[in-house]
């Protein structure tokens, strides 16, 4: 008789992965370098210390360290809330009818509510290590915003956050729980930088993008004396930090005989997506395994099923390095109506490579399709999903239902990122019938895609 799965595995803490994985290590082909901004010229990692953490700027870089040790400080941190726990999703494959195999890592078990937290507390320990006084960073959904603020808490490192201001306006609680950790937000874009100044007065009633307010926390950054800009999604640093998922899901499915068919995550800046699928995506680079792997976004932001594989600025404001990504165009602006944090207007390098070489496949969704799966898996699974996660849920619904027309017993595994407790007014918007779609017509892209920089020799 098979062994009866448990519905939810927590590994101990000492089998928590004691280091990181760096994917492009077995990347056969590499990310194109980013780009000086000033010299369009590879920049160096010299280069990049006025904006990042010197500890960050070279994991940044490194492209050959397959593996990176955890200071022992930081896995201390994360035995707070970790290891997350994997759970078969018994009551939604009952639902749903299917053969298929649910399985969802769940990495909400925090005050950030999300996965965040896994990359805040490096870079907030690499900045207190380093000797700086402050930090300046960015938020969409709040997600990242509350998970830093908690970080630089911790270490007691002042922080400013300029959050997104369609978002400022929508989740005034995750104002307030960033403040109870003592951040300082400002809703982005602001008057408080030139870049933000520039930008509302070309629009004084934009609602801001991850972009611009990247912008603004970069010029913050770089204009303050001992402190730097860090990042929650997009960058390598930052996929190497959330390789901790994917590396306990491993881990975990080992422990139950298990092996993903289909890995499957949401995608905005491609954290949470790097994160889980990077362990998967070696066996799949080295030849050992072939799951499927897919990239869930919205429809309002489409950047890998509709974007442009090129060099782009990674802000609106067109102040960082160029990096070759799939992207919408750095002046892209999201749909206000969008009610999740993928609100960006590219993608990781890493992924978009990945993705440009066909390892990975991308789906694009509606948020109505998004909500109606969020909902239906609130009642199964007792969770409440963050829209952001339930993009994944609605890919994972999907594929268990050909699974059901085919017979097939897939095995399928997804990222649950966090919850949704602070996406009422969203949940709220589906629920009473006035939430709409909105997609991007082809002449709104196409203004995106003629703003792409020129480089010569290059594009």
């Amino acid at each position: 008789m098979p062994k009866k799965v448990p519905h939810r595995l927590y590994l101990t803490e000492d089998q928590m992965p004691k280091q990181w994985y760096n994917l492009r290590a077995d990347m056969k082909e590499q990310p194109a370098p980013i780009l000086n901004p000033g010299t369009l010229q590879p920049a160096t990692v010299e280069e990049l210390y006025p904006v990042f953490c010197e500890k960050l700027a070279q994991q940044e870089m490194d492209s050959t360290t397959r593996y990176i040790d955890i200071p022992e400080e930081i896995q201390d941190f994360y035995k707070m809330y970790r290891p997350s726990p994997l759970i078969r999703a018994y009551n939604l494959e009952k639902a749903l009818g299917t053969p298929a195999k649910i399985y969802y890592k769940f990495e909400g078990n925090n005050t950030s509510g999300s996965h965040k937290l896994n990359s805040a507390i490096a870079q907030a320990y690499y900045a207190k290590e380093q000797g700086l006084t402050s930090l300046t960073t960015e938020t969409g959904a709040g997600q990242w915003g509350t998970a830093l603020s908690e970080a630089c808490s911790y270490y007691k490192l002042p922080l400013t956050v300029y959050m997104v201001k369609v978002s400022y306006e929508q989740k005034p609680f995750r104002k307030s729980v960033m403040q109870t950790f003592d951040a300082e937000i400002i809703p982005s874009p602001s008057n408080t930088t030139k870049v933000g100044q520039m930008i509302l007065s070309q629009d004084p009633n934009t609602g801001g993008s991850l972009g611009c307010a990247i912008s603004e926390a970069v010029e913050k950054a770089v204009t303050t004396e001992n402190c730097r800009y860090v990042l929650g999604s997009v960058l390598n640093q930052v996929l190497l930090h959330q390789s901790i998922i994917g590396l306990e899901s491993k881990m975990a499915m080992e422990i139950l005989d298990e092996y993903p068919d289909i890995v499957i995550g949401c995608a905005g800046g491609g954290s949470n997506l790097g994160g889980l699928i990077a362990p998967f995506m070696q066996d799949k680079l080295l030849g050992k395994a072939n799951p499927r792997i897919i990239a869930v976004e919205p429809a309002s932001c489409p950047s890998l099923t509709r974007g442009r594989y090129a060099y782009d600025f990674c802000d609106t404001g067109r102040v960082t390095p160029l990096a070759k990504m799939y992207t919408l165009g750095c002046d892209f602006m999201p749909s206000a109506n969008h009610a999740g944090g993928l609100r960006y207007h590219g993608m990781s390098p890493i992924l978009s490579k990945l993705y440009h070489d066909g390892y990975m496949e991308a789906i694009a969704v509606e948020q109505t399709k998004v909500f109606e799966a969020a909902v239906f898996f609130a009642k199964q699974e007792t969770i409440l999903p963050a829209p952001e996660s339930a993009h994944a849920i609605r890919g994972a619904i999907d594929e268990a239902l050909k699974c059901k027309e085919t017979g097939e017993a897939k095995t399928i595994l997804f990222g649950l990122t966090g919850t949704g407790y602070f996406d009422m007014t969203a949940y709220n918007a589906y629920l009473n019938g006035t939430m709409t779609d909105y997609i991007p017509t082809d002449e709104d892209l196409q203004k995106g895609f003629e703003r792409l920089p020129k480089i010569p020799g290059i594009q």
